[in-house]
């Protein structure tokens, strides 16, 4: 199986990838998927057009694998009309297609070659826009960003939260992400935040912001809503952000990303989230996993009718613990 998941297609590609904004988008393109592993291409195919029947712009991933879906079903014109539309997006991986064995009942149709002209074509055009200084330089950031908090788990396991060697590591963390701010606010604040082509997608910026401090993040938060409104910047990401930003403020987290670690029990628990009960549907608008799944990495059970009763006593140990920072 040679199709798209999402994150090979977006390394590939330099277009801008909608996000969901039902819950009903993603429950049919599961669906399409089971479908597809079920060897029920056809069925996979009408479930992929229902999905985007609700949205005027889909996930171009999604509609590179119902393309894949509709010529396992031996339907070329329905495959061709998915393909065009990821052109017109921007897709660029014509290798990747022309190996692709699910295209196999497309290879003989004249239209085939025109497809992967075109997907050629875009690659030119992606190259040429690609600034490879910034790129280099985004990706070092981006690996010294990631390089020692690799390391918090193995050490906390072994020496303890509490341990020297923790904090030693932590000094590191904080020496090396202040370098890198130095680095990322010169980039933003002489360039303004770069486009997606011309830095192949990097998360760097966003990393080095996200890990800086408050006064850093009500700086650059509105630079970075500008930039996933020009589809410069990943609105999953910016999210975080926006959590961050508002704990700092006093105010509720939107999307439930920032968890903490009670001092006294060493337990996580989710910090003071707006509305619960509807968090999940904020989440999957900007493309996150649901809370459930994701609160599940930190141990936590999510529940949000029992979070509702525990929200006030999670406020007043937060009140206590952050009081005046």
């Amino acid at each position: 199986m040679n199709r798209f998941p999402i994150f090979a297609f977006c390394m590939c590609a330099t277009f801008t990838l909608a996000q969901p904004k039902s819950s009903t988008y993603s429950t049919l393109v599961k669906k399409a998927d089971s479908l597809y592993e079920a060897k029920s291409f056809r069925e996979s195919a009408v479930a992929y057009s229902e999905a985007f029947a609700l949205k005027t712009k889909s996930i171009s991933s999604d509609r590179y694998n119902a393309a894949c879906s509709w010529a396992l079903a031996n339907i070329p014109d329905s495959a061709f009309v998915q393909l065009d539309k990821i052109i017109s997006d921007g897709f660029t991986d014509s290798f990747h297609a022309s190996t692709d064995a699910d295209m196999a009942n497309l290879k003989n149709d004249v239209r085939w070659q025109n497809f992967l002209e075109n997907a050629r074509r875009n690659g030119e055009i992606s190259k040429a826009k690609i600034n490879w200084p910034l790129v280099e330089k985004l990706e070092r950031i981006h690996s010294e960003d990631q390089r020692y908090r690799k390391l918090i788990s193995s050490v906390e396991t072994k020496y303890g939260k509490n341990s020297p060697e923790i904090d030693a590591l932590w000094e590191r963390i904080k020496k090396t992400d202040s370098i890198n701010l130095i680095e990322v606010t010169k980039i933003i604040d002489e360039f303004g935040w770069p486009s997606r082509e011309s830095v192949r997608g990097s998360s760097a910026l966003f990393l080095v912001i996200q890990h800086a401090d408050r006064k850093t993040h009500e700086k650059y938060l509105p630079i970075m809503r500008d930039a996933v409104k020009k589809g410069n910047a990943e609105a999953s990401s910016l999210a975080l952000l926006e959590d961050r930003t508002a704990l700092e403020n006093g105010r509720k987290q939107i999307y439930g990303s920032q968890i903490g670690t009670n001092s006294e029990t060493q337990k996580n628990y989710l910090r003071p989230l707006e509305d619960p009960e509807n968090v999940d549907k904020r989440r999957e608008s900007v493309g996150l996993e649901p809370l459930k799944i994701y609160l599940k990495g930190f141990g936590i059970d999510w529940d949000s009718k029992q979070y509702i009763l525990d929200l006030p006593e999670i406020e007043a140990y937060e009140n206590k613990q952050f009081k005046g920072k």
